[in-house]
C-alpha cells in the first residue's frame, strides 16, 4: 500500500513542481513584459521601418534611373568617345597602348587552363601585350602546373610572364601589388585584370581599351559577369538573381549618374596612371578592389560600366565556400567604410553630391543597412511581434515595402521570376552571416582580416561524376551542421507555434517556411557537396 502511493504521488509532485515553474516565469515575463519588453520592440520596430524607407527610397530611385536610361538610350558609347582602335602606317604597331593583363591566383588546380588560355587568346598585337600570372599557390604540385601551363603557351610566342614570391602578405592586394613593381611594366598603358576562373572573349581589350584611351578622364571600364554555372544548383541561380541586379542596376546607375562604383576585382581594365596615382594596392581590408575605387574617385576619376561585355566565370557552388565569400563581401566593405568615412568627408576634389552618394548610398545603405535590417526586421522584431501582440507593425512596413523592393531586384533575372519565393526566404537565410559580417567589419573584430580564396570546381564535378562507383563520402558533422541557422531556425518555429495558438493573423505560415529554410540550411542539404577525395 505505501508502495503503491509512493509511485502515484512522484509524478504528482513533478507535476506540481512543473507547474510551479511554468507559473513563475508566467509572473516574470508578465512583470518585465510591459515596462521593458514592449517599449524596447516598438523602439525596434520603429528604426527598422526607417531603414526599410532608406532601402525603398533607395530602390525606387535606382529603378527610376534604369527606366530613364533605357528611354533615352544612354549607353556608355553615346556618353564617351569611342572609336575602334586604327592601324597607323608609319607608327604600325606602336600605334597601340601597351597592355598588361593580371591573372592572380591560389591553388587553382581546376581552372588555371581556362583563365591561362583566355588570357593568351586575347586578340590585341602581340608585341604590345604582356600576360603576367601572379601564383601564390602554395601546394607545390599546383605550381609546376601553372609553370609549365606558362611555359606552353611562350613557346607559342606569347609574351607571358610567371611571377611568384616568398609569402602571401596582403593576399590578393598584395600579388597585384608585387605585379606592378616589375620593370616591364613601367612600359604599360593599361592593366587589365581577371580572376582565376574568369574568361575573357577574344575582342576583351578592342572593346575597352579605346573608351580609355579616347577619354582621358576614365580610370576605369568594369565588365559584366555571365555565369557557366548558373544553372548548376538552386543556389547558383539565387546566386545569379542577386548578382544580375547588382550589375544591370547598381553598376549601371552608378556609372550613368556619378560616374562611381565599386570595382568588382575581375574582369576590368584600369589606367594604370590613375592605379598609381591613387596609391596601389593596399591590403588593409578584404576588399582591396572597392578600397581602390573609392581612392581613385576622390582624385575625381571617372569610372563606366561597359554591361554590353562580358566575361564568362564560375559562381561557388558548396555552400561552404559561399558562405566565406559572403563574409569577405560584407565584412570588407564595412571596415572600408570605417576606415574611410573621414577621409570622403574631408576631400576636397569631388562634389558634395557625390560625397553624399558615396557615403549614404554606396555604403550606408547598400552595404549595411540592407544586410542588417534584413535579417534583423524580417528574422528577428517581426517574429518576436507574434509573442508581443501590443507592438503592431503597420502592414505597409510588414508587407507592401518588402514586396516592391523584392518585386525590383528580381527585374535583373526574368528568367527566375518564377524562383522569387525561394530568393527571398535564401537571402533571408544568408542576411544572418551577412549582418554578423557586417558588425565584425564595423568593430575590427576578430574575423576582419578573414581571407579565405572562394573555392572553384571548374570540370571537378563532371570529372568525378563519370567516373567508376565513388566511394560514399565521409563528412565531420561540424562541417555539416550549421549553428546558427539552427538556433535561428528554433526562433522562428517557437514563435510560428505561438501563433498557431495564440495569433490571429495567420503570420505562422511565413515563420514556418522561413524556419524550414533556416533548418535546410542548417543542415547543409544546399548547393553542390563535394565527396573528398
Amino acid at each position: 500500500m505505501e508502495r503503491l502511493s509512493a509511485t502515484t504521488l512522484l509524478p504528482d509532485a513533478f507535476q506540481g513542481a512543473r507547474d510551479d515553474i511554468s507559473m513563475q516565469l508566467g509572473i516574470i515575463w508578465a512583470q518585465i513584459k510591459a515596462p521593458l519588453i514592449v517599449p524596447l520592440l516598438r523602439v525596434a520596430v520603429f528604426l527598422c521601418l526607417i531603414m526599410s524607407l532608406m532601402l525603398f527610397i533607395e530602390r525606387v530611385y535606382m529603378g527610376i534611373v534604369i527606366v530613364l536610361l533605357k528611354l533615352l538610350g544612354r549607353k556608355p558609347e553615346k556618353r564617351y568617345k569611342w572609336e575602334p582602335m586604327k592601324d597607323d602606317v608609319e607608327l604600325g604597331n606602336s600605334a597601340y597602348p601597351m597592355v598588361l593583363v593580371q591573372i592572380p591566383m591560389y591553388n587553382e588546380r581546376e581552372v588555371y587552363q581556362l583563365s591561362i588560355g583566355a588570357a593568351c587568346g586575347l586578340s590585341w598585337p602581340s608585341d604590345r601585350i604582356i600576360i603576367q600570372v601572379l601564383d601564390d599557390s602554395t601546394d607545390p604540385t599546383i605550381k609546376d602546373l601553372v609553370e609549365l601551363e606558362c611555359q606552353r603557351w611562350a613557346s607559342k610566342g606569347i609574351n607571358i610572364k610567371y611571377e611568384i614570391r616568398d609569402n602571401r602578405n596582403g593576399y590578393k592586394a598584395g600579388a597585384l601589388k608585387e605585379g606592378m613593381k616589375r620593370s616591364y611594366v613601367k612600359h604599360c598603358d593599361y592593366v587589365a585584370i581577371f580572376d582565376a576562373d574568369f574568361q575573357p572573349e577574344s575582342d576583351f581589350l578592342w572593346r575597352t581599351i579605346p573608351l580609355l584611351v579616347h577619354n582621358p578622364e576614365l580610370a576605369l571600364v568594369q565588365t559584366r559577369w555571365k555565369f557557366v554555372n548558373s544553372d548548376e544548383c538552386l543556389m547558383t541561380r539565387m546566386q545569379e538573381m542577386s548578382l544580375d541586379y547588382h550589375f544591370t542596376v547598381e553598376q549601371e546607375v552608378g556609372s550613368s549618374t556619378y560616374a562611381f562604383f565599386g570595382f568588382n576585382g575581375t574582369a576590368g581594365v584600369w589606367r594604370i596612371a590613375a592605379l598609381n596615382e591613387a596609391g596601389g594596392w593596399k591590403d588593409r581590408t578584404t576588399v582591396e578592389d572597392m578600397d581602390l575605387a573609392v581612392r581613385a574617385s576622390l582624385k575625381g576619376w571617372k569610372f563606366v560600366y561597359l554591361g554590353s561585355v562580358k566575361v564568362k566565370n564560375e559562381l561557388p557552388s558548396t555552400f561552404k565556400a559561399y558562405r566565406f565569400q559572403q563574409h569577405r563581401w560584407s565584412c570588407g566593405p564595412a571596415n572600408l567604410f570605417r576606415k574611410m568615412v573621414m577621409e570622403i568627408l574631408r576631400n576636397k576634389k569631388v562634389s558634395l553630391w557625390k560625397k553624399v552618394h558615396v557615403i549614404y548610398s554606396f555604403f550606408f545603405v547598400r552595404k549595411i543597412i540592407a544586410h542588417i535590417n534584413t535579417f534583423v526586421f524580417y528574422c528577428i522584431i517581426l517574429p518576436a511581434t507574434v509573442v508581443v501582440p501590443e507592438v503592431v507593425v503597420p502592414k505597409w512596413g510588414a508587407v507592401y515595402i518588402p514586396s516592391i523592393i523584392t518585386l525590383l531586384n528580381a527585374v535583373g533575372t526574368p528568367r527566375s521570376l518564377h524562383l522569387l519565393v525561394f530568393w527571398i526566404l535564401f537571402e533571408n537565410v544568408m542576411s544572418l552571416h551577412r549582418t554578423k559580417a557586417t558588425i565584425i567589419g564595423l568593430l575590427e573584430a576578430g574575423r576582419v582580416n578573414e581571407w579565405i580564396v572562394t573555392e572553384k570546381l571548374g570540370d571537378a564535378l563532371k570529372g568525378k561524376a563519370s567516373g567508376k562507383a565513388p566511394r560514399k563520402p565521409r563528412f565531420r558533422i561540424g562541417e555539416r551542421l550549421h549553428l546558427l541557422e539552427l538556433g535561428v531556425g528554433a526562433y522562428l518555429f517557437f514563435c510560428g507555434c505561438y501563433d498557431v495558438f495564440f495569433g490571429k493573423n495567420h503570420f505562422f505560415i511565413f515563420l514556418y517556411i522561413q524556419a524550414i529554410a533556416f533548418f535546410i540550411m542548417g543542415f547543409g542539404y544546399v548547393g553542390i557537396f563535394v565527396p573528398n577525395s
